[in-house]
């Protein structure tokens, strides 16, 4: 309990670099944001990721953009630095419109090889003692943001328990998010795929309004994405292939930082460390959302 403690606060406090919001942009910043929206070209169809990984049917009603157009979004567009882009392997958006829309979301997809693991406890873990856990830590982790002068961020609940599916491997959960000075709830919707060596994370962010439409959509991308040949569950080889440090229920909580054996904390909306960092997007697409708003009525942003 203590170690887990002690990450959440330790994963919380690594990333508060990303809690800065973008001042209203000059004319010349706005042109170079419209200019980096137009260059965007969605996909639909099959999408093969990371050189044969795995495979992704996009599923109706979404759309596609490649790691580069999805560096555009997340650093161009939602301000985020380029670091928080490393490793993701592409986004699914409504369209690219919708992504910086009012209310607007969308999915980000990663991978994390930290080893294969056993799903055993998958169906045996109390999520609801588990989340209690994740809240006493994000309590702690709160302690140390205050002392720095930065907001916090509370666990209101599951918006969508846990659940998973022992035919598939997938396992999918929500959590309701309170960002202190926020009047709206932040939606943290997650799902992993288990694979071979690895687990494929896929991670949305948005206002609680859009738990509706994202549970249906998301729906549709659990059954749409699956590791291909070679790289799935069943293709494990214990002769040769490592085990993760960790199960089901760290995976959930976060994930277990490799030799020290911490946990990787995605409490909030972080991904693991030097990969992609969630945790800011509400507050800095919030800031560009304005700023599309208020200039709706004379710059008109490029159709998808």
């Amino acid at each position: 309990m203590k170690k887990l403690l002690f990450a959440l606060g330790l994963a919380v406090l690594s990333f508060q670099v990303a809690l800065s919001v973008p001042a209203e942009p000059t004319e010349a910043e706005m042109a170079a944001l419209k200019k980096a929206f137009a260059e965007l070209r969605p996909q639909q169809g099959v999408v093969v990721l990371k050189g044969g990984l795995a495979t992704l049917n996009v599923p109706q009603g979404l759309q596609y953009l490649d790691p580069k157009d999805a560096q555009t979004i997340l650093v161009k567009i939602w301000g985020n630095p380029p670091e928080a882009a490393s490793g993701v392997l592409g986004m699914l958006v409504e369209s690219p419109k919708s992504a910086v829309s009012a209310g607007g979301w969308g999915v980000v997809i990663t991978y994390s090889e930290d080893g294969h693991i056993d799903d055993k406890d998958a169906l045996k873990t109390d999520y609801a003692a588990l989340l209690q856990t994740m809240k006493q830590g994000m309590g702690e982790a709160n302690k140390e943001r205050v002392k720095k002068g930065y907001p916090t961020v509370d666990i209101a609940g599951w918006a969508e328990p846990p659940h998973y599916d022992p035919s598939t491997h997938k396992i999918y959960w929500a959590k309701e998010l309170a960002f202190s000075g926020q009047d709206r709830h932040t939606l943290n919707y997650c799902i992993r795929v288990l694979g071979r060596r690895g687990v494929l994370e896929l991670n949305a962010v948005a206002p609680m309004t859009a738990l509706a439409p994202i549970r249906e959509k998301t729906q549709r991308v659990i059954a749409a994405v699956d590791f291909n040949s070679g790289n799935r569950y069943a293709d494990f080889n214990q002769s040769t292939d490592k085990l993760a440090t960790y199960g089901i229920a760290a995976l959930v909580a976060g994930g277990v930082a490799g030799k020290m054996g911490l946990f990787k904390v995605l409490i909030g909306v972080l991904i693991a460390a030097k990969k992609f960092v969630l945790i800011g997007i509400v507050a800095l697409s919030a800031g560009i959302k304005k700023w599309f708003k208020r200039k709706a009525d004379r710059e008109q942003l490029p159709k998808s």
